[in-house]
Order: structure tokens, then sequence, then C-alpha cells
């Protein structure tokens, strides 16, 4: 088995990385402290950037306004970001969960609609799943919608929903046949955040920060055309989603967490452990070298 890496993908590597090397903010290191909530518009700006230059939705189809990338040059994008230390992209949720489902399951009027503004940060998105007594048993949840005329009327409870303090819009499962099994009955729909109704409550966390929310739904009118795939059959389309975050954002993480280990050990030179840097400390150390055996192995 050949694992050099093909002409193909040499070309695609070196161009990204030059445009990388030319367009990575240099203010990001300053600004990556900040809190989220702080630092969002510069996130947003930045995928802006990368929108313009065509290097958004690296793993979307050309025809939906991505690269078209294999899977190899998939890993190669992340790689090249992490190199450059580059910035996250604002629209997370959107780009590798939300975006690639609207793709799979969506009508072709909503993926006009919808992704380009994706793509372009324009619009942020969050993911209404997990309720208080549906978290890994998904199947479980409670939130309902009902169809009346030409809109479902939306009532229930979701939480930890992350950018729900700032997104545009929400992919949302919702039971719509109670009366059905509990893997069925569901229904996605895609719900303007912005509709009344939807109260957005932040969670704090120990840090001060609030990047997790609750959001209830209260009477929240849904129009029928904002369905994703079929009525009642939700699962299908909520597990499509869940395989892209096992995909897309798997194939990430490493990279995150190398980037993470960097800076752990960067701050062990700084901090200061029985009177010298934590780094030199044996037992530090050791955490240290068994942390980047884990990631490195990944």
């Amino acid at each position: 088995m050949d694992l050099n890496l093909t002409a193909e993908e040499l070309r695609f590597r070196d161009e990204l990385r030059a445009w990388l090397e030319a367009n990575v903010p240099e203010d990001w290191e300053q600004v990556r402290e900040e809190a989220l909530q702080d630092r969002f518009a510069f996130l947003r700006s930045w995928q802006r950037k990368l929108y313009d230059a065509g290097w958004a939705g690296a793993s979307w189809p050309k025809e939906y306004g991505g690269c078209g990338a294999s899977p190899m040059q998939q890993v190669i994008f992340w790689q090249e970001m992490a190199r450059a230390a580059a910035p996250p992209m604002a629209n997370a949720l959107g780009l590798g969960l939300i975006g690639p489902t609207i793709i799979a399951f969506g009508t072709e009027a909503q993926k006009m609609r919808y992704l380009p503004k994706i793509l372009s940060a324009e619009e942020i998105w969050c993911q209404g799943f997990s309720e208080p007594n549906a978290g890994s048993d998904l199947a479980s949840l409670q939130a309902e919608a009902r169809l009346d005329a030409d809109h479902y009327i939306v009532n229930g409870q979701k939480v930890w929903t992350s950018y729900g303090w700032v997104a545009d819009w929400c992919e949302l499962v919702v039971r719509t046949d109670p009366n059905m099994p509990k893997h069925k009955g569901l229904t996605v729909l895609l719900v303007d955040m912005k509709t009344p109704g939807v109260v957005i409550r932040p969670l704090r966390q120990m840090t001060g920060e609030a990047e997790f929310n609750e959001v209830f739904f209260r009477d929240v009118r849904v129009p029928v055309e904002n369905v994703v795939g079929k009525v009642n059959q939700g699962w299908d389309v909520a597990i499509g989603t869940l395989m892209h975050e096992r995909g897309t954002f798997g194939a990430g993480l490493q990279i995150l967490y190398k980037r993470s280990m960097d800076r752990l050990i960067e701050l062990s030179r700084g901090i200061q452990r029985n009177a010298r840097p934590a780094s030199q400390d044996p037992i530090a150390r050791q955490k240290l070298a068994q942390c980047y055996a884990e990631i490195e192995i990944m």
C-alpha cells in the first residue's frame, strides 16, 4: 500500500498551505484567550474569509458551494489548519452537521435557501436534540409538534444546546405522532430562532461562560415546508446528522486535541510547581507524556 500523497493531494495541500500562511489573522493568539461570546464576531469574519476564498465546507459537494474534497483531502485540510494554528470556523454545527444533513435529506428549495448562508456564516445554526429526560436515549424526547393547517405548532424544551445564544436557525427533532413507537413518529424541522415563542436561557459553566443553553418552545409556529425528510421519519434524519458528528467532527478531533496539548505544554513551562516550572515536575511530566502518547495513537 502506497501511503504517499498523490500529485493531486500534494497540489491541494500546497495551495491551501500557501493561502493559510498568507491569511491566518496575526492577532488570533491574543483573541483566542477571550470568551467565546467575545471572540465570536472574529471567528465569523474568519469563516467569511475562508468562504470567499472557496475553502469553507471542504467536504461539501462543489454544486453546493463546497470544495468537493476527497476523504484524504479533508484530512489534509484539517492537518493544514492545525499546522497554521488557524482559528476555528464560527458555524461549526452548520458546516459539520446540519449542512450535510440538508444536502442528504433536504429539498432543492431548502438547499438553495440555507446552504449558502451556512457556508458564509451569515446564518448560524444550533442543534435541538437533547432534552432533560432524553440524552443518550434520544428517541424518548417529548418536544411535540402539532399540525395546524400549513404550520406545525411546537411546544417543548431542549437542553445543552451549543450556540443557542447566537443561532439564527435550529435543526429541531420533535414528536409529531405520540401514538407511534418512540423511534417512529419523530420529525425534523428547521426552526427560525427569532420566531415568537422561542426562549433561550444560558447554562453557566464554572468559568462563568455560557456556551450551552436551554431552549424553550412555546406555541412556536413552523411552516410545513421546513420539514426535513419525511414526516414521522425524523429518526433517520437525526441518525444521519449524528453520523456526520462521528465522521466529520471525529476526523478533526485528533488535531484539536493535539493543538490543546501543545497549549498545555506551553502553559506548563510558565506555571510554577514546587518552586520550578510544572514542566520539570516528575509527576506533571509523566501525566503530560501519557496524554501526548494517547493523542498520537488516535
